[in-house]
């Protein structure tokens, strides 16, 4: 997990400096005039959606076999990494859903993931027309947990996700994707590849998975 923390950390201290290189006169040429440059693109935006989501793990107490329903909301930010290059860079904050169900001994078991979650995108904007582009991306994203509940129906018990008995509260690893924005419009399906373990048990393994879908606007 600290590895995952470090290159993403890495990644967005790096990509505001290769854009502010590519937007500096040097770039284009040392007597380029600044006239003819082309400013960067940056744009803003708001997110909503749903999210179904698992989590694969080695216990089978929170080895979640069915998808858990979510949602997640939040806002963006990204802007053109190049001059006359349709690559951006995307971040901002999110409030996720995630989690799994599934049943042990017979009865069923459930948990929910609730997060405040960075992404940290690479989006090409394909331009179609005027008004509508199509916009893959892969990145990736950096997760906290900020609260959830672990359900025992054969016992009856209920506890916090994030407790002693349950997971740890940092997670991370890729997004993948694509968008359709038109006009101010924006919609998206992604999906999320847990890399951290998020397993306090030293001897298991836990890892979450997620398929999301969001729409918002682009300002």
């Amino acid at each position: 997990m600290k590895r995952i923390m470090i290159a993403m950390l890495s990644l967005m201290l790096t990509v505001p400096m290769m854009a502010q290189y590519g937007h500096s006169p040097r770039y284009r040429g040392h007597y380029a005039r600044p006239s003819s440059y082309s400013p960067l693109d940056m744009y803003f935006g708001l997110r909503g959606g749903g999210s179904f989501s698992t989590v694969s793990s080695d216990d089978p107490l929170l080895d979640g076999g069915s998808m858990r329903a979510g949602v997640n909301v939040g806002v963006v930010a990204g802007f053109q990494m190049v001059p006359s290059t349709p690559l951006y860079f995307e971040t901002g904050l999110m409030y996720v859903e995630k989690g799994g169900e599934g049943k042990y001994q017979g009865s069923k078991f459930t948990y929910s993931l609730n997060y405040l979650e960075v992404p940290l995108l690479l989006k090409y904007k394909g331009v179609v027309d005027r008004d509508l582009s199509v916009q893959p991306f892969i990145g990736g994203f950096l997760s906290a947990g900020v609260g959830g509940k672990i359900r025992d129906f054969g016992h009856r018990q209920a506890f916090s996700s994030f407790s002693s008995d349950g997971f740890k509260r940092f997670d991370g690893g890729i997004r993948l994707g694509c968008g359709l924005q038109y006009a101010h419009l924006y919609a998206e399906v992604g999906y999320d590849i847990g890399l951290a373990n998020i397993s306090r048990d030293s001897f298991d393994t836990s890892r979450t998975g997620s398929l999301f879908a969001t729409l918002g606007v682009n300002f």
